[in-house]
């Protein structure tokens, strides 16, 4: 490890990890109140354990966002972080306050809640995925601006790429977009046209800068290939990403009560979103073949390849299946949205997350480049079970929704929305099982940075022959 403040990156890294098994759990206790309503009931009721898996899903991939960057930023900087202990306070806040937030959640009635931490003062809950108070909003400003801070100087002080430049503008895109989750206006098309302004434009505009700087970031460190060429690489994807993902939130304008032109500028330039995913397929792949090195840790090149050709699928493909208006009209709301979102979110942030864990994290516990031949093939197995199964758990909820569309939108003689989920409860018995797949591997994963840890690193490929 290359400066002594990348150190940081490792409690947020474990914390994301952490948290990330408590979301599966809560996919998994979701998943069979499908099909047995009253599981858990009425200690986790389904609204209740929904929010909390979505809500753990967004906080833990911010885990790991800062996690990257705090190691990414030193050493791209060629400087130490400006502020180290700045990065642990707010590590501590931001885990206390998200603790608590999921504890009122499960422990308080939503209204409660609500009561409890003053909303009518400033009124932000009761909206989908930003359902958190406005208390843990403010606490999530303030922590993304300590963060910002921190980060801006150490790159403002150091030298600049354009690895950290799109980070950097991924990251203030973030922070910025967030601030429309405090406008909740009384009427409900304006509510919903500035909602998507923080989901959509996030996951599909300002993340995908932080996905394309992180994922530049592994391959320049695991291949060898001169940083000029991917930069280069990196300038193209992120302008075709801007350029498709600002406008083609109109995919979600389609049956709010906006203009009727959203259906145009919507489909056409949601349909043209797959685009920058594909070069990042292209892109990873290619650089990969012109590597001038084998680097030692197989593993991270497994995830960061992985990632490429996971988000193309989930956020290109899947996102493509029914972003058009005319098929939307009738896939609107449907298990095939739900199917998009698990492999998209999987593919490109999840993925992302767990690459930049895969690469840093030996370095972090004191190794020279990788963990040893044995953890390196366990995290192999674990990306091969997690990939696998969430490939089938798109397959099944895509086949779900299908047929829902069918029975309860399309068909002459539609079918009422509780008839059609008892026709479609053997996709999501096939689901959960997927999902009890996926948590193994994510179990083989956490089990792969103990298993080997006194063994000696694993060699690059052909250095042991030519030894």
């Amino acid at each position: 490890m290359q400066y002594k403040s990348q150190a940081v990156a490792k409690p947020y890294f474990i914390a994301a990890i952490g948290l990330f098994v408590g979301q599966i759990l809560f996919g998994l206790i979701l998943g069979l109140q499908y099909v047995w309503g009253d599981f858990m009931f009425p200690e986790i009721p389904f609204n209740v354990a929904r929010m909390v898996h979505t809500n753990l899903l967004i906080v833990w991939l911010l885990f790991g966002f800062m996690g990257a960057a705090y190691y990414l930023v030193p050493e791209e900087s060629e400087r130490e972080l400006y502020a180290p202990w700045l990065a642990h306070a707010m590590f501590w806040i931001f885990l206390v306050a998200g603790a608590l937030t999921i504890l009122g959640y499960l422990m308080v009635p939503y209204a409660k809640l609500a009561e409890m931490t003053h909303n009518e003062l400033l009124p932000t809950m009761g909206r989908e995925f930003l359902e958190q108070p406005t208390i843990t909003k403010l606490g999530i400003v303030v922590v993304a601006l300590a963060f910002l801070f921190n980060v801006g100087m150490t790159v403002l002080k150091g030298r600049k790429t354009v690895v950290t430049l799109v980070l950097l503008l991924g990251l203030a895109g973030l922070a910025v977009l967030f601030l429309f989750s405090f406008y909740n206006p009384d009427n409900v098309v304006k509510d919903k046209y500035y909602w998507w302004w923080v989901v959509h434009l996030w996951v599909e505009g300002v993340w995908e800068l932080i996905l394309g700087s992180i994922l530049a970031f592994v391959l320049i460190k695991t291949t060898g290939v001169d940083r000029e060429v991917i930069e280069k690489w990196l300038y193209v994807i992120i302008a075709m990403t801007l350029i498709t993902g600002i406008i083609g939130t109109g995919h979600h304008y389609y049956w709010i009560g906006t203009p009727e032109y959203w259906q145009w500028w919507g489909s056409i330039f949601s349909a043209l979103e797959p685009i920058p995913f594909f070069m990042m397929t292209v892109f990873a792949f290619n650089m990969v073949n012109r590597r001038r090195r084998n680097h030692p840790n197989k593993a991270a090149v497994l995830w960061a390849l992985g990632t490429a050709v996971m988000a193309f699928l989930g956020a290109g493909v899947w996102g493509f299946l029914h972003t058009l208006s005319p098929v939307n009209y009738y896939t609107h709301g449907t298990q095939i949205t739900a199917a998009h979102g698990h492999m998209a979110f999987y593919g490109a942030y999840v993925m992302i997350n767990l690459t930049m864990i895969s690469y840093a994290m030996p370095m972090l516990r004191g190794r020279t480049a990788a963990n040893s031949e044995r953890s390196q093939v366990l995290e192999m197995w674990s990306f091969w079970l997690m990939t696998v199964s969430i490939v089938f758990i798109t397959l099944f909820l895509t086949g779900a929704g299908i047929l829902q569309v069918w029975l309860q939108r399309f068909s002459e003689n539609p079918q009422g929305f509780m008839v059609v989920q008892e026709k479609i409860a053997l996709f999501y018995w096939l689901r959960e099982i997927a999902g009890v797949v996926f948590l193994i591997g994510l179990g083989t994963y956490v089990a792969s940075f103990f298993v080997g840890a006194k063994e000696p690193e694993a060699l690059p490929e052909g250095a042991a022959a030519s030894a």
